[in-house]
């Protein structure tokens, strides 16, 4: 059963896919630990952007990132980062900066994988970046959407965690990317750490609340839901080491009711039996119908920051080429699980091995 999204054409838009939202300077200990490291392993990453690679490094789209930087030389290494990564960065704003980062500076997230039973664990470092001080006057959203032509807008609640004025620029993004019949998706993102600068869990559920009435294609698990929107899985292990999958199917359907703007609704569902073993599947809902993907059990993970956001890329994908919603959650479940058995934030991955893994390809050696 297909869902009816109402793509623009490709040849109207010079863009398959943009999003909206920081790229920071991950440092990576490795297999270490970040208070003892001496060395790191740079890379780019962010929410918004992952999936946003994802669609361009995996899947083959023409996308591009609208997002701002300190203009300096670590800005200058995020660009060559991303453009390493083949997404266009002709839309980045360049902001000037004093030199110390008072005026405004490039964001640091310093990123552990975690082992066994320890937990991975982030430390970031981003107050008062351009990003977080970019308004939609900053990027002309009306000469994106309008002149350029964007088919589908991806963003999420970490960029709108920025900051007061990150949040109304999803909301002007959003709203001219509407006018425009640019399809938006939107990953909820929660991070407690973020909101509690401006106003905790009650500022995240009025931000986010205000935004889903824009979206087309909601996604998050389910912590997001609950912190974000207010709709609880019931039944749910606390420490998710059983998952309830009929609660799961209850919380979306309330969701889809609640905003009847929602076209897709998506969740990952993970069991975590260790850093490093994971049960991993999702399930979507559309035009009532609610899909589950194939189930990876005792996933082995290197690196699980992103996996969630390369699940994203593959469900735009799937939805943006083939327009079926089972098939889209299978494309996502899937890119997911092969991100997480690298290194990064961003995707290694191939479309071949993609749908190698869909059709049941195992790990044997390719020769």
């Amino acid at each position: 059963m297909g869902v009816e999204l109402n793509l623009r054409s490709k040849e109207e838009c010079a863009f398959d896919a943009v999003s909206l939202g920081e790229v920071m300077l991950r440092l990576d200990p490795g297999e270490g630990r970040i208070k003892t490291a001496r060395s790191f392993k740079a890379w780019e990453g962010g929410g918004e952007y992952n999936v946003i690679r994802g669609l361009r490094r995996c899947f083959g789209m023409k996308t591009a990132v609208l997002t701002a930087f300190a203009d300096n030389e670590v800005g200058k290494l995020m660009e060559d980062f991303i453009l390493q990564g083949g997404v266009d960065t002709s839309l980045i704003k360049w902001m000037k900066t004093d030199g110390i980062g008072r005026v405004c500076r490039n964001g640091i997230n310093f990123t552990e994988r975690g082992f066994g039973i320890r937990g991975a664990l982030g430390c970031s470092d981003r107050a008062n970046t351009a990003i977080s001080k970019a308004t939609a006057e900053d990027f002309d959203f009306e000469y994106v959407f309008g002149k350029l032509g964007v088919r589908w807008l991806h963003t999420g609640g970490i960029y709108a965690a920025l900051s007061e004025t990150s949040s109304k620029t999803v909301i002007e993004a959003i709203k001219t990317a509407k006018k425009y019949g640019t399809i938006v998706s939107y990953d909820l993102n929660y991070r407690p750490s973020m909101w509690s600068a401006i106003g905790g869990q009650e500022k995240a559920q009025e931000v986010n609340k205000e935004i889903a009435k824009y979206v087309d294609v909601m996604i998050g698990n389910e912590e997001d839901f609950t912190a974000c929107l207010g709709f609880e899985v019931e039944g749910n292990d606390e420490n998710l080491k059983e998952l309830n999958l009929d609660g799961y199917k209850k919380m979306i359907n309330e969701a889809a009711k609640t905003y009847p703007n929602f076209k897709v609704v998506a969740t990952t569902l993970r069991t975590v039996r260790t850093a490093t073993v994971n049960d991993w599947s999702a399930i979507c809902w559309a035009d009532g119908e609610i899909y589950k993907a194939a189930q990876y059990d005792a996933l082995e993970i290197m690196d699980r920051v992103g996996g969630g956001d390369s699940f994203a890329s593959g469900l735009v994908y799937g939805l943006m080429t083939y327009g079926d919603p089972e098939k889209a959650v299978n494309y996502g479940a899937a890119h997911g699980a092969l991100a997480m058995t690298t290194p990064g934030d961003t995707t290694m991955a191939s479309l071949k091995e993609v749908e190698g893994i869909m059709s049941g390809a195992g790990a044997r050696v390719k020769r």
